[in-house]
């Protein structure tokens, strides 16, 4: 049972001409190939002259053949006879989730989206009785009609051997890999230990691929724990670990940001153009196309010239009041570094909590600079606590995954806001987590709430916070990101100037 075809144009059954190779592996090949009764594209997976897993193959796709979801790739035909074997499978078009990340990674919506419908996907085929279990970047297509197309369900991984599901069942099998398609698309990087286009994850000081937050600027904290809790089978704060399909696509969802309206053109190619009335294209900052008519276009316009009058007349008037103001009061002493404010429900009106005390809260290796802590909470003008400098990558040149600064408060508190001095350079990442004890371990630290976060922290940086509801005694400033040193090349450090917090306590 054989067949070994190298050259395009060899037809096999009378009718299916191989067009050219799509890729290979040892002993198989996939061809895209045209269905000449049915004049379309299909894909052809044949196999070399004594390939062992030719009836494990077979089997896998008369198993996916009985899957009628049309997010799978149909397979259409199976040949297994004594002279020859072959399997013939659906074309995909558009585009596969390695051609998305050619030019880097997916903003973190994009990929949501993508990961979700993949997820979903994979779990209704577990309802089914069937798995994938050999989850790459190259099996996931965004589709021309707006969502996935998911590649050789149960057949790649019989083409790579029985061993990648030996260790553990199907559910965790096909849950890791959703982790792992997911980690791709926020970093850009691959964390299998197969082979792919994408470069391989970095790892951390045990072997582990760094998490996804400490690769890549930007990855909000909720996907960046779910892609753990998938990836690692390890409980996180976000929760236990993430077992099954179902389990990774509920919980992804529940983090992922809001969804936008899409066109299926951003992941794929651009429809025809709607020639019933003049259109254009507008690419605004979030990468995410529109269309706008041209009469919608003109009213849009009239509205955003009224509403530009309204506010320079309503400009007039604040300045005026402003000026006036100014002749009566002193004016404000200046800020020594830039301001900002991270959104939530707090009020700067909660009353001042004064800290017991400043440490540091590390977990691995030295705790940087523990004897300057206590500067955070002193009023004494020009002192400050930094962390370590790290060589190489802001992620604490890969040795930590943060380290932060923890304050007593002396009793439980509720906390409306927090606001931390940082140094002027861009961009410190960091959380504010409300806990109950000062312990410095993982477990302690996956026990704390987080109450408001920014990747953006700079100079003057106010926390509103977003769970007034939470309670804790201990405070913590957990930085996960460092920004440049000020006048060095690759290395990265965080100052921390001053810490008020303002809340209620008892």
């Amino acid at each position: 049972m054989s067949t070994y075809t190298s050259e395009p144009g060899t037809r096999l059954a009378g009718r299916y001409r191989l067009v050219d190779q799509t890729s290979a592996g040892t002993g198989w090949t996939y061809w895209k190939a045209t269905d000449e009764t049915l004049a379309r594209p299909v894909t052809v997976l044949t196999f070399a002259k004594g390939f062992p897993r030719i009836g494990e193959t077979v089997t896998a796709a008369r198993a996916a053949s009985r899957l009628n979801d049309s997010r799978f790739a149909q397979v259409f035909d199976v040949e297994d006879g004594d002279e020859i074997a072959y399997v013939v499978l659906e074309w995909v078009r558009g585009e596969s989730l390695t051609d998305l990340l050619a030019e880097g990674p997916l903003d973190p919506r994009r990929a949501s989206t993508v990961v979700t419908e993949a997820a979903r996907a994979i779990a209704a085929a577990h309802r089914s009785g069937q798995a994938h279990l050999h989850l790459q970047p190259s099996c996931v297509h965004w589709t021309p009609g707006g969502g996935v197309k998911i590649r050789g369900l149960g057949i790649d991984a019989a083409l790579a051997g029985t061993e990648l599901t030996d260790s553990e069942d199907t559910d965790v099998t096909d849950t890791r890999g959703l982790g792992m398609l997911l980690y791709a698309a926020l970093t850009g990087y691959w964390p299998g230990p197969d082979s792919t286009a994408l470069p391989p994850a970095p790892p951390d000081s045990s072997g582990e691929p760094c998490t996804p937050r400490q690769v890549a600027a930007g990855v909000p904290a909720g996907l960046d724990g779910v892609t753990c809790r998938a990836l690692f089978q390890q409980e996180n704060r976000q929760g236990p670990a993430l077992t099954t399909p179902a389990e990774f696509a509920d919980a992804l969802s529940q983090v992922a940001p809001p969804a936008l309206p899409l066109e299926p053109a951003t992941f794929s190619t651009p429809r025809p153009p709607d020639h019933t009335q003049p259109t254009r294209t507008v690419q605004p900052a979030d990468g995410y196309r529109r269309r706008h008519p041209t009469d919608e276009r003109s009213a849009v316009a009239r509205a955003v010239v009224s509403a530009a009058i309204v506010l320079v007349l309503a400009a007039v008037g604040v300045g005026a009041w402003a000026i006036s103001r100014s002749l009566h009061q002193p004016a404000a002493t200046p800020t020594a570094h830039p301001s900002q404010s991270v959104s939530g429900t707090g009020s700067a009106s909660a009353a001042l909590l004064k800290p017991v005390s400043a440490s540091v809260f590390n977990l691995v290796g030295t705790a940087d600079d523990p004897a300057d802590a206590q500067n955070v909470i002193d009023p004494s003008a020009g002192k400050s606590w930094h962390t370590q400098y790290y060589l190489g990558y802001p992620q604490f040149g890969r040795l930590k995954s943060g380290v932060g600064i923890i304050l007593n408060m002396g009793a439980q508190v509720r906390l409306s806001q927090v606001n931390v001095q940082f140094g002027t350079t861009c961009c410190t990442h960091a959380d504010i987590e409300l806990g109950s004890s000062a312990t410095a371990s993982q477990a302690n630290l996956n026990s704390f709430t987080t109450v408001a976060s920014s990747t953006a922290a700079q100079g003057n940086t106010s926390f509103a916070i977003s769970n007034t509801k939470a309670t804790g005694q201990y405070v913590l400033i957990w930085i996960t990101y460092l920004p440049p040193l000020a006048g060095q090349t690759n290395q990265y450090q965080a100052q921390v100037y001053d810490v008020t917090v303002r809340g209620t306590s008892g």
